[in-house]
Formats: C-alpha cells, sequence, structure tokens
C-alpha cells in the first residue's frame, strides 16, 4: 500500500519526532501565546516556531556535513544537533 516510499523504523520516527516537535510548539503557543519573542545572540527577534525552525535548519545541515566529510555512524552528529536545538531555544 505504501510502496512509493521506503518507509522504515527510522523513517517513521523520523517524521513522528518532527511532527511531534510541531505539535508541542503548537500547543505551547496555544496555551501561552505571544510570550515567546525575544533577541538573541544573532541579533534577530525570533519567536520559538523561528527557533525551531532553525535548529531544524541547523540540524539537516550538521548531519549533510557529517555524512560528506566523515561517513557512518550518525552518533557525532545527532549529538552536535542535540546542542545546536539548545542553543537555539537557549540563545538565538
Amino acid at each position: 500500500m505504501l510502496t512509493w516510499m521506503a518507509w522504515t523504523w527510522p523513517t517513521a520516527l523520523f517524521f513522528i519526532g518532527l511532527f511531534s516537535a510541531m505539535g508541542v510548539i503548537t500547543f505551547i503557543e496555544i496555551r501561552y501565546p505571544g510570550t515567546s519573542e525575544r533577541k538573541g545572540a544573532l541579533g534577530l527577534t525570533t519567536t520559538r516556531g523561528d527557533r525551531l525552525f532553525l535548529s531544524l535548519l541547523g540540524t539537516a545541515y550538521i548531519f549533510l556535513a557529517w555524512l560528506f566529510f566523515f561517513g557512518m555512524p550518525l552518533w557525532g552528529p545527532l549529538a552536535i544537533s542535540i546542542a545546536w536545538g539548545v542553543f537555539c531555544f537557549w540563545k538565538v
């Protein structure tokens, strides 16, 4: 039925994580509207959604660069990406 894409467990977990993150951000924004704007280390005024987008975009580049330079395994970029996400939500 879903043979048009390689639905493996890693692929499913990726999409579950992505949609879960968007759901959590949506829930927090509904619960506490308009309290997330701040000026961060990059000099930008960002919201929670902006910080989520920057962390996801940065994570994609981190994984692509790691694959280009080092290849497998992917535990290293996972740790770097988690640190990047914490940085984005804390300082950006």
